[in-house]
């Protein structure tokens, strides 16, 4: 029989053991609880939890994480800023005849992006701008306003098209480019210094060649290398009292055009080797092969085996979701999930989420994006991406620009396999590492298309900063 002060030693060694265990299931979890309650839009809630853990030495390894669920409520809120009675006003703007019953009437059809944050419902602040793009019947009642798609000269079907569709030698275009950054005054205390990331062109054969900088300012600089996948030019200036931070940079490159006639007959299954397997792998958060997305898969592929013919089929049905102005993606857990749900999506969430579907069905896909140009003065940020098949290679996709309206195959199905010569390409890959690596949270946590930019005292979101970017088309090639 033990002893009574054995007893309360053993006692107290499975105490320990057992309150060690609970601080470890505790780190495990109360992340996970701390975002479900951010998901169900309990915000002064969760933002107490936050508070309480980032007292608690023990879950140190998640304090990084838990400040980014502070720091992603801050920016939800940013853009869900439009109240009910707010709304009517708001859609005026391009619907001026539009009436409380209309408004009514386009929440009940799903029309009007929102979310109850406690307790409140509020509206994305580019709810009507977005409805005359998801909505025929809504924008069939504007005046003048034209989708965005519309101002752009290479979403229907273009001479520049057709030239590279019919070149026996590859279309070039060779642009110059000045881009400009400019952080706000005194949102960096004087004296200071300021660290910025501009983004910058990758060499990339046969797609992007010849990348030259023509000047910079500062003149001192630190240029990723050009394999980094998400590369920039980086740059330190001090802060002065009442003067905006600014940075500047200008490149020319040779943006080439690439079309691939596609034989389906040709076409056989991928073999997953070393180097395919990263792109038919999920990849969490944003890629993520869940059962509602397999459903989804499923009925749009069918009993389809040929793997150019899937192809397909899932660009097809992406892009029939409707183009809309996007919420900072930083703000959106699953972007693949969020643009098969949300009855519309930006050109980077209909990439990602064509990109889920084509690895689901084992097609190799991977993201690619930049800026594009266009034949006249239209220019944007935007995604793309590549997809693999056998005897073909890598080949570039745009579903954004999706199927054109074409007299032949080659010309519907040409951003399946082909791409313009209007191309800025600064990424391979999202939600890469920077070189040298950012200290602080980034604006935008997938893409890299304006820049981001911190100080020692953390990072600047773009509320704090502005950006410009101006463009010449200097050799037809």
């Amino acid at each position: 029989m033990s002893s009574p002060n054995l007893s309360r030693k053993l006692s107290l060694v499975f105490s320990a053991v057992f309150t060690f265990s609970t601080l470890n299931a505790s780190a495990a979890t109360t992340l996970q609880d701390v975002q479900q309650l951010v998901n169900q839009g309990q915000y002064s809630n969760a933002r107490k939890q936050i508070e309480r853990l980032l007292e608690n030495e023990t879950l140190k390894p998640e304090h990084h994480q838990l400040k980014f669920e502070a720091e992603r409520m801050r920016r939800i809120e940013m853009e869900f800023t439009l109240q009910r009675n707010e709304l009517l006003t708001s859609i005026q703007r391009y619907i001026p005849d539009a009436t409380e019953e209309d408004v009514d009437a386009w929440d009940k059809a799903g029309l009007l992006e929102s979310k109850v944050i406690d307790g409140e419902r509020r509206f994305f602040g580019k709810t009507a701008y977005n409805l005359v793009h998801i909505s025929d019947t809504a924008a069939a009642r504007t005046a003048d306003y034209r989708r965005f798609t519309d101002k752009a000269p290479l979403y229907e079907i273009h001479p520049h098209h057709r030239e590279i569709i019919g070149a026996d030698e590859p279309v070039r275009r060779r642009i110059r480019v000045s881009y400009s950054l400019s952080v706000d005054p005194d949102a960096v205390p004087a004296g200071e210094t300021v660290r910025a990331w501009l983004p910058f062109p990758k060499p990339i054969e046969g797609r992007q060649e010849n990348v030259s900088l023509l000047a910079s300012s500062p003149s001192q600089y630190v240029m990723a290398p050009e394999a980094q996948p998400q590369r920039t030019i980086y740059f330190e200036k001090q802060a002065e009292a009442g003067k905006p931070v600014e940075f500047a940079v200008s490149y020319e490159f040779d943006s080439i055009a690439k079309f691939t006639q596609i034989n389906p007959e040709l076409v056989t299954v991928v073999k997953p080797t070393e180097a395919l397997v990263p792109y038919l792998q999920e990849r969490a958060p944003h890629i993520q092969f869940t059962p509602s997305l397999r459903t989804l898969s499923d009925r749009i592929v069918g009993d389809e085996t040929n793997p150019y013919r899937i192809a397909q089929k899932l660009f097809a049905y992406v892009d029939s979701i409707p183009w809309a102005g996007a919420r900072e993606y930083s703000t959106i857990r699953n972007i693949s999930q969020y643009a098969a749900e949300a009855g519309h999506a930006d050109c980077g969430q209909q990439t990602l989420l064509l990109i889920t579907l084509l690895r689901m069905n084992g097609i190799p896909a991977r993201w690619e994006s930049g800026w594009e140009f266009s034949p006249t003065s239209f220019d944007t940020m935007h995604d793309w991406g590549e997809f693999y098949l056998p005897s073909y290679g890598w080949m570039p996709m745009d579903v954004t620009h999706g199927k054109l309206a074409g007299k032949t195959a080659s010309e519907t199905w040409f951003y399946l396999g082909g791409i313009d010569a209007y191309r800025l390409i600064f990424n391979s890959d999202y939600s890469q590492p920077f070189y040298p690596a950012k200290e602080h949270f980034r604006s935008e946590t997938v893409d890299s298309q304006r820049g981001e930019v911190e100080w020692r005292g953390g990072n600047l979101y773009f509320d704090q900063w502005d950006y410009s970017l101006e463009w010449e088309v200097v050799d037809q090639g």
